[in-house]
């Protein structure tokens, strides 16, 4: 299985996060990647390539033009207006309030932020361009005639909307790649969803279309971030309906009941006649993370990597979560063990 792994990744890292009322060390940071890149190489995963560079015509398919331009200017008009800190927004747009985009970088800020948790620092969209043409190249390796692919995304993605950011995601990686899948000769494309977060951003993006199945197991949003997305009865509207499926979980679940919800959506992405599967791969189901509470252990990934292989269709892998544990490395790596096995 190739991997594909870009240095620039370490160019996104912040140094503030606003959790529990405080400003804290961010839980996503650089490490987190340096752990499954050294991971998943003693491992055997060793075709470790840089990727392509690829302009933005795909991403502007997926997210706001605009917006695509706030993140690559965000940083210098903050830093203009004098600001010392790290880009968080103070205001965002609450209801029955105007949804009218400011011109002050302040208001703007907030206007495309769907949480607050999440600093904006001076390297965050070149990072985050790097991320997508990792999620790019992984693609065209598919493409090309071979069945898995590690895209070791950092900064995540699946929580960017077509034009919000938030939970450390920027460009919605997973959903770039489906588009170039599509853009290429593909007719339908699975995004499959095992973070343990709500890929709230994946299901704005695909929610009204219907050449993507969008599929999501997660902490159940009453207790679990983003909150305000994920509830079972959302399956898409106009011509996405029917192709938004939500697996919203209690506190506790372990392997048991969450491969259930496994197995319904790979027979549900059967059915949809999906050509591909992009996994967006969160690691935070582990029984250990640091900012989740599902019960997954080691080897379960195994066995979830190869219940997905089992359906039978090609796999481009992009790395979404797991946080504060080193086990993420042996984690994702298990979970490209059992792909292949």
């Amino acid at each position: 299985m190739r991997v594909i792994y870009s240095e620039d990744h370490k160019l996104r890292d912040a140094k503030t996060e606003l959790h529990g009322g405080l400003l804290v060390k961010p839980f996503e940071g650089p490490f987190r990647a340096e752990w499954i890149l050294q991971a998943v190489v003693e491992e055997g995963f060793a075709d470790v390539v840089a990727p392509q560079s690829y302009g933005l015509e795909t991403a502007e398919k997926v997210h706001d033009s605009d917006y695509l331009s706030f993140l690559e200017t965000v940083w210098d008009r903050w830093v203009a207006e004098g600001y010392e800190g790290e880009v968080i927004p103070t205001a965002i747009p609450y209801r029955r309030a105007r949804q009218v985009k400011p011109r002050a970088i302040d208001g703007l800020v907030g206007y495309y932020a769907n949480a607050i948790e999440t600093a904006i620092t001076q390297g965050t969209y070149k990072a985050a361009i790097s991320s997508m043409n990792v999620a790019l190249t992984g693609v065209d390796w598919i493409n090309a005639g071979n069945r898995f692919c590690f895209s070791l995304c950092r900064p995540p993605g699946h929580h960017a909307g077509i034009d919000l950011y938030g939970g450390y995601c920027f460009i919605n990686n997973a959903a770039v790649a489906a588009q170039r899948f599509l853009d290429h000769g593909a007719k339908k494309v699975a995004i499959l969803d095992v973070d343990f977060h709500h890929g709230n951003g994946t299901q704005d993006i695909f929610y009204r279309r219907g050449d993507v199945l969008f599929a999501s197991l997660h902490g159940d949003p009453a207790d679990a971030f983003p909150y305000y997305l994920g509830f079972a009865d959302e399956k898409g509207e106009g011509a996405g309906e029917g192709s938004n499926h939500n697996y919203p979980m209690l506190p506790g679940t372990a392997w048991d009941v969450w491969s259930q919800a496994l197995d319904d959506s790979l027979a549900k992405i059967k059915a949809f006649g999906a050509e591909v599967i992009v996994l967006s791969l969160g690691i935070d189901t582990f029984e250990r993370d640091a900012i989740s509470f599902f019960k997954l252990k080691t080897p379960d990934y195994i066995t979830m990597g190869e219940k997905i292989a089992k359906a039978g269709l090609p796999v481009l892998v992009c790395l979404e979560g797991g946080y504060g544990v080193q086990e993420i490395g042996i984690n994702t790596a298990n979970v490209l063990k059992g792909l292949e096995a």
